[in-house]
């Protein structure tokens, strides 16, 4: 039986596999039920990632609107 790493559960995720090793990989999920349950943790995983939102300080923001500001206005004065 051949082993999947966890970068090989990761492609066949998000439908990065071959034909031939997407069905290796699904008949080893079919009886291997610990790559069964490795598989559901990188898919829980995955939805977690999803719901994860990022965004700048507004502090941040504020520097880059000031500095965009200072040099439309330099533009405009030349």
């Amino acid at each position: 039986m051949t082993k999947f790493t966890s970068e090989d559960m990761i492609q066949y995720l998000y439908n990065e596999t071959s034909v031939q090793k997407t069905a290796a990989i699904e008949a080893a999920l079919d009886t291997d039920w610990l790559l069964r349950e490795s598989f559901e943790q990188i898919k829980a995983d995955q939805m977690n990632l999803e719901e994860v939102n990022f965004s700048p300080r507004d502090e941040a923001v504020n520097r880059i609107l000031q500095h965009a500001t200072k040099k439309v206005g330099q533009l405009h004065s030349h």
